[in-house]
């Protein structure tokens, strides 16, 4: 009975949630409506904006929101509404966008992220995961993985008693962070880096400038980052030797884009 218990579950787990391909080919989970996604990127966004103070310089927002403009340009055209940008006043060189198009940049990004380009590099990085649908994915593999270790621990606490079934639910979440989601989230990371890239090209930045970015942040953030197997973003210089590989084959694109007239001037 228990193990027909937990074949009903796991496949009654995987048929409610949907499949998809991401736009480099992998693999993807979607347990989450487009509609509902984007309401919870508007409730993220509006509690960033409540917790973080915003900037102030009209200078700097005017930087931020061409670079986004210029971007959003030329992602799909049924995904270039309703977008809004919010520089957030903090020290970490971070930025992030969530689903329903919204964009939010820190202004210690400006340590790393030196001039046009290089703000264009991040920016587009993250637009990058909205458009691959990272975030529906994420969702629905942490969904599932906290069913299957509530399983675990359900059938291990009935057969050897609530404290084996209690220490198998741990092993199990650290076994499914350890093997299965942070290898899922380090391969988004390369993905995004991807369609940030030829998006930076297209919209008329230089996408050898993402090199130099990450160089920047390398530099910024020295030593302190976990080992690769433990991190949900790729070793940085893998990530550079990637950049570099991508930068020279995307070179066409970009002076095609200028030679159309995409030449942003936002700082």
């Amino acid at each position: 009975m228990k193990k027909l218990l937990l074949a009903v579950a796991l496949t009654a787990g995987l048929a409610s949630c949907a499949t998809t391909t991401s736009p480099t080919g992998q693999r993807q989970y979607n347990a989450v409506s487009d509609q509902q996604l984007a309401q919870m990127g508007a409730q993220a966004f509006q509690e960033y904006k409540q917790k973080l103070p915003q900037s102030t310089d009209a200078a700097q927002n005017r930087y931020v929101q061409c670079v986004v403009n210029s971007l959003v340009s030329q992602i799909p055209a049924e995904s270039r509404t309703g977008w809004e940008t919010a520089v957030f006043v903090n020290k970490e060189p971070n930025a992030f966008a969530l689903p329903g198009g919204k964009v939010g940049v820190y202004t210690g990004i400006f340590q790393a992220a030196r001039n046009q380009d290089q703000l264009a590099g991040v920016i587009a990085h993250e637009i990058g995961h909205v458009l691959a649908r990272h975030h529906n994915d994420r969702i629905s593999r942490q969904l599932g993985s906290q069913q299957l270790v509530g399983i675990l621990g359900a059938v291990v606490g009935a057969r050897y008693g609530q404290t084996a079934g209690q220490i198998a639910q741990g092993v199990g979440s650290m076994t499914a962070q350890g093997a299965f989601l942070l290898p899922n989230s380090r391969a988004q990371e390369t993905e995004a880096d991807v369609i940030g890239q030829q998006l930076m090209a297209a919209a008329g930045f230089d996408p050898r400038q993402a090199v130099n970015l990450w160089q920047n942040m390398v530099s910024i953030s020295g030593s302190n980052r976990p080992a690769e197997w433990m991190s949900t973003h790729p070793n940085p210089q893998t990530r550079i030797s990637e950049l570099q590989n991508r930068a020279a084959g995307l070179l066409p694109r970009y002076e095609e884009a200028q030679k159309k007239g995409l030449r942003p001037r936002c700082g």
